[in-house]
């Protein structure tokens, strides 16, 4: 039942890996998934009955291990409930790790075999009953040790209550940062609880380890996860990362500076072994400058001056140095803007186009552009009277004769016969018309070959293979 299965209680039932046949329905809450897991890569392999390993890794409230040996050669799997022996009765656990990566993680915590206690048997449903009713009251013991804690004015706060399997004895884990007399507490605890006391002090990351939580990232906190070992960090490395030293930034839910900048300071401590000091000094011609900022990534240094260091110069590592060489040699440098080359734009081309936000409407808007100067170009050429397809070249108003100076010219007189063309017509009438003033304006304006209709020609819609 405190893996999570349904049939966890039963002592023929061991969860197991989740890849086998008996393995736990609810994987979450099964052995296979806790805090501060141990994956057993060697679940599959048999090894020999002769140099088969007899201890076994036994969690308990939250991340909590220790190692019992199976002196009666107890058949055990990941996830299952046992009884093992504790000071004073016995305590009820879950087995989280077996084989020989047991003897692997003994020998990385410095755990001794002789110290070891042993297995009494695999937990049965009285075992379980009692140890799931002391689970119960832990949260109503912690309410009350706090308010009892407050009232006698103790600098203290009281984390987390863990009851023994049997209940007959009741941890208390909690965080100060000074010495706490405890004379009166325990004769208090004592007294409220009836049940043996067990102070145990931790620090602020166990803290945070045994409370759990989401941190900057995103993700579960390390300490409640993976991270067993927590080294010391200060404020240089903070320095050494170029962070600003905000302790709102930096600090983790523990309040102390997060364990992840540990992660990547050997990388930052390599990449400035190349880098001139910080603290390094140009003799310019207008004056000396000084070393204001560093970025790592990009291999530069900007220096500003010290009458006004408003202005930023930023130059390459291998520039600087050369510079350093020239002061070194009693030589004085050009000024920081002279040195200061322009800086060359890289213009990147977006071959896929995945960045543009109208990547999607460029051919609909070319199609609704053609479509829209079609239908302008057909509205226009009902309004004339000229049929569609037919292109009419016309010349410019200026150049056009007024119809009263139309008789003067014979030519036209001739092609038109003379005729003024009446208000109504009838439609084949009025395509003979055009046709005579077309030839007319002929004269005003050269074509190369007005026997040619231009037709805009239509292409197809491009088909989409990938779609």
């Amino acid at each position: 039942m405190s893996c999570g299965c349904k049939t966890s209680g039963d002592s023929a039932h061991s969860c197991g890996p989740k890849k086998t046949a008996n393995g736990c329905e609810n994987v979450n809450t099964c052995g296979n998934s806790y805090k501060l897991s141990v994956f057993d890569w060697l679940s599959n392999i048999n090894n020999p009955a002769p140099n088969r390993c007899d201890f076994v890794e036994v969690r308990f409230k939250n991340d909590r291990k220790s190692f019992y040996k199976n002196v009666n050669n107890i058949p055990l799997h990941i996830g299952s409930v046992i009884t093992v022996e504790s000071s004073p009765g016995h305590d009820v656990g879950v087995v989280s790790l077996t084989g020989e990566l047991v003897k692997i993680q003994m020998k990385k915590k410095k755990f001794s075999e002789e110290s070891a206690l042993k297995i009494y048997r695999q937990a049965n449903q009285k075992d379980l009953e009692v140890w799931q009713e002391a689970r119960k009251k832990e949260d109503g013991v912690k309410l009350e040790a706090r308010k009892i804690a407050q009232r006698l004015g103790l600098e203290m706060k009281v984390t987390d209550v863990e009851y023994q399997g049997d209940s007959s004895k009741v941890t208390f884990y909690y965080t100060a940062e000074n010495r706490v007399d405890f004379r009166q507490l325990i004769k208090d605890y004592a007294g409220a609880f009836r049940t043996k006391i067990d102070m145990k002090q931790i620090g602020f990351r166990q803290e945070a380890a045994k409370v759990g939580g989401i941190g900057s990232c995103g993700r579960e906190l390390c300490c409640s996860t993976w991270l067993t070992d927590f080294r010391s960090v200060n404020t240089n490395v903070a320095r050494y990362q170029q962070l600003s030293i905000n302790p709102q930034k930096l600090a983790g839910q523990c309040g102390k500076l997060k364990c992840c900048l540990n992660y990547e300071l050997d990388s930052y401590l390599d990449a400035l072994s190349n880098f001139p000091s910080s603290s390094t000094i140009l003799e310019t011609e207008k004056g000396r400058a000084f070393c204001i900022k560093i970025d790592v990534f990009k291999k530069k240094m900007w220096f500003a001056y010290v009458d006004s260091s408003i202005a930023w110069y930023d130059f390459d590592i291998d520039l600087v140095k050369k510079l350093i060489s020239k002061n070194k040699r009693g030589e004085k440098i050009l000024p920081l803007e002279d040195l200061k080359q322009p800086e060359t734009s890289n213009h990147t081309i977006d071959l896929i186009q995945e960045n543009n936000v109208d990547r999607f409407e460029k051919k609909n808007r070319g199609n609704r552009n053609r479509n829209s100067n079609q239908n302008q170009n057909k509205q226009h050429n009902n309004q004339q009277g000229q049929p569609q397809g037919q292109k009419r070249n016309r010349p410019e108003r200026q150049e056009r004769p007024d119809r009263s100076e139309r008789p003067e010219n014979p030519n036209a007189n001739a092609q038109s016969g003379n005729q003024p063309r009446p208000q109504k017509q009838h439609p084949q009438q009025k395509q003979q018309v055009e046709k005579v003033e077309g030839s007319a304006n002929a004269d005003n304006k050269p074509q190369n070959n007005p026997s040619k209709k231009k037709f805009k020609k239509k292409y197809p819609p491009k088909k989409d293979n990938n779609a």
